[in-house]
């Protein structure tokens, strides 16, 4: 596996040198899953996933952030650590700065929490000002193809220790789950024309239906995100620069004579 965190400077300097210029970070989050999954559950998905994928491809994967933009799920229940999306926003720009110095050329933000989106969005923003020869994309988990969305919601649109990241967790990390405090919570967001924090939509950080998880469902959909994330980055790493139709030529008269 090409992790970053395992290789050594020559390595990863060899790797980046032969053309492997994409490298991955996943984004994770430490907060509250409800009574039932353990606050890493953000973190652990992004970055197990992300190293599946990584090792398929043939792609680096650094070492994941455990923090995300938290905000949304308050003081209300325990297990939260948030940073303010403005802090996301520069950590990511300062790793970014960092990939660049060391040769990457592509670079993909994997989040396995909603609202980290925002920021890591307004990263992109500022990296591929400073480095416009560069590439750099960001993506939730749920994002990866139309089929992992469906799996990832089909217990509702706003999802949280639901279904799909409980089972998830039932294969890779089962010592996370507490499988006997699983209650479901009903999406009560379809509709609505603003966002909630948490304890506006749910009275326990749950919202979804775990107890429809088992094991088996996680090991599905851990197959299905893996090789679709395997192939989203296979594609990306030979994806050429578009090509620039050519515009009009300011000097040209094309009126009658």
């Amino acid at each position: 596996m090409a992790r970053w965190d395992y290789m050594t400077s020559d390595e990863i300097g060899a790797m980046i040198a032969a053309g492997r210029d994409l490298a991955v970070i996943p984004v994770g989050a430490t907060e509250q899953h409800g009574p039932h999954l353990a606050a890493g559950c953000d973190t652990v998905s992004a970055a197990s996933l992300a190293e599946r994928a990584c090792e398929r491809a043939d792609i680096l994967v650094l070492p994941a952030l455990a923090y995300g933009c938290s905000l949304g799920h308050t003081s209300a229940w325990p297990g939260t650590l948030s940073l303010h999306p403005t802090t996301l926003t520069k950590v990511a720009v300062e790793l970014g700065r960092w990939a660049v110095a060391n040769g990457l050329s592509k670079l993909l933000f994997l989040s396995g929490h909603g609202t980290n989106d925002a920021p890591l969005r307004s990263a992109i923003l500022q990296l591929r000002y400073e480095f416009p020869a560069a590439r750099f994309a960001t993506m939730g988990l749920w994002d990866i193809s139309p089929r992992v969305g469906e799996l990832y919601f089909r217990d509702g649109a706003d999802i949280h220790a639901n279904r799909g990241e409980t089972s998830i967790l039932l294969h890779l990390f089962p010592e996370m789950v507490r499988m006997d405090k699983a209650h479901d919570v009903p999406d009560v967001t379809p509709g609505t024309h603003f966002s909630y924090a948490m304890p506006a939509t749910t009275p326990t950080g749950v919202v979804g239906a775990p107890s429809q998880s088992s094991a088996a469902d996680g090991a599905a959909m851990v197959e299905t995100i893996v090789t679709d994330l395997a192939d989203w980055l296979i594609a990306a790493l030979a994806e050429p620069w578009p090509t620039v139709p050519p515009g009009p030529n300011p000097h040209s008269d094309t009126k009658d004579m």
